[in-house]
């Protein structure tokens, strides 16, 4: 991995001893810079868990993806920086109650002086949370039993435990969540990304901003928009 490239990828020129405030940088640039994004999915593209392809398409080709690729990749950057990162398995949270399978989403444990959790990979704008139930901000953690839950402020996110896990793990759920119609990845195209006070969204049908606590929605005229808004917002063609 070039780190001096990466890190130009994601416009961060900040200290990179393995500290807190590093991480905290890291991981605001990674979101503002790298988006959240299924198209290759749509465009009948392969996305398989290999180390050396994630960072072609992240780095080199200046590309976005889910949690499997941005988490799995930035973790080989926080190590690389000396930071003792720990791939975790996450079941998220259902609308209907419950949660999804193990491996359904991958996320991250840093240990500095206390844990950390990180996740550029979730699609939602939130910095590193602390294990501790600090009660600060709308994200927090909580026990449940043997495992523990993200929660943004009332609502569950995910459900983890501590397990150690290896990228390859993922793989099986990594192939499900592109080809079954029952993935909500499949069933459209999806790019979001942060921005300085919120977040843009593009679908298939609509282009989505939030500023602070104001969403404007705007529907999309044709399918040809989808590729100029893509462009506009998020410098992928």
């Amino acid at each position: 991995m070039d780190v001096d490239a990466y890190l130009d990828r994601i416009a961060y020129g900040g200290p990179r001893t393995a500290t807190f405030e590093t991480l905290l940088g890291l991981h605001r640039a990674h979101l503002h810079s790298v988006p959240f994004e299924n198209l290759d999915i749509h465009c009948g593209r392969q996305i398989l868990l290999d180390p050396d392809l994630l960072y072609d398409k992240i780095v080199r080709r200046r590309r976005g993806g889910f949690c499997y690729e941005l988490n799995g990749l930035f973790a080989g950057l926080l190590a690389e920086l000396g930071f003792r990162v720990t791939l975790l398995s996450a079941g998220v949270a259902r609308d209907a109650g419950g949660f999804g399978p193990e491996f359904d989403h991958l996320l991250l444990r840093v240990e500095l002086e206390e844990p950390w959790l990180a996740d550029v990979g979730f699609g939602e704008s939130f910095d590193p949370v602390p294990f501790c139930d600090s009660g600060a901000g709308p994200y927090r953690i909580a026990r449940d039993g043997p495992a523990f839950v993200l929660y943004r402020e009332q609502l569950p996110r995910y459900r983890f435990t501590l397990q150690p896990r290896t990228l390859s793990e993922f793989s099986g759920m990594c192939h499900y969540h592109q080809t079954s119609p029952e993935s909500s990845f499949t069933r459209g195209r999806l790019i979001s990304r942060a921005t300085d006070d919120g977040r843009v969204t593009l679908t298939d049908t609509r282009l989505i901003i939030t500023r602070g606590k104001e969403r404007e929605e705007h529907p999309l005229s044709g399918r040809d928009e989808f590729g100029v808004l893509c462009e506009r917002y998020f410098q992928i063609s």
